[in-house]
């Protein structure tokens, strides 16, 4: 029974890397994995998806997935979406369509919350419309998970307005657990 999967972690939490490992798994065992990831995400160039840890592997956009014929689909055994965060109701819809009407699993990975704590749009309508919802863990500098997003500028201070879309990685992000968020404290006190 294919089930549509939201495996969603804060910033450094691996969401790429364990997207691109299913992938793999599909191919070791013979079978065939449509990576896939929105046009908006291009910090990696044109169809390529790369983790922070150095694994990469070219891909299909979401765009074009909404464009395909079930037969297209259909030749696939899993469908995997890095940065579902980016994605519209239409293409999380879609998503659906596939997993109900071709039976084909779709698995997204992708951020819940932005920096300011609010739910991205492809985020919320997965987790509305998601048979699972599972959360890949990481932790703060103090130890404690962190589930918050903070973006910081180039003196390193928390940054709590702007557009909800700002391209980055370690240059721009980490990952906070909520009081540390709500503290605006991206490192200890007594560290400068």
């Amino acid at each position: 029974m294919a089930k549509l999967y939201f495996r969603y972690g804060a910033m450094g939490s691996s969401k790429t890397a364990n997207a691109l490992m299913v992938q793999y798994n599909y191919y070791e065992r013979g079978k065939r994995a449509l990576l896939v990831k929105p046009k908006l995400d291009n910090r990696d160039g044109d169809a390529v998806i790369s983790s922070r840890i150095g694994l990469e592997q070219s891909c299909s956009f979401v765009e074009d997935l909404v464009q395909m014929t079930a037969e297209e689909i259909q030749k696939y055994d899993c469908v995997v979406v890095d940065e579902a965060q980016f994605c519209t109701k239409e293409q999380v819809e879609w998503f659906v369509h596939i997993v109900d009407d071709l039976t084909v699993p779709v698995i997204c990975y992708g951020l819940r919350t932005d920096f300011q704590r609010n739910l991205f749009p492809g985020s919320m309508w997965l987790l509305a419309w998601a048979d699972v919802i599972e959360e890949i863990k990481t932790v703060c500098w103090c130890g404690k998970a962190a589930t918050c997003n903070a973006r910081f500028n180039e003196q390193g201070e928390m940054i709590t307005e702007g557009d909800q879309v700002v391209l980055g990685a370690n240059d721009s992000y980490t990952a906070l657990c909520r009081k540390h968020h709500r503290r605006k404290m991206l490192r200890p006190e007594n560290v400068v």
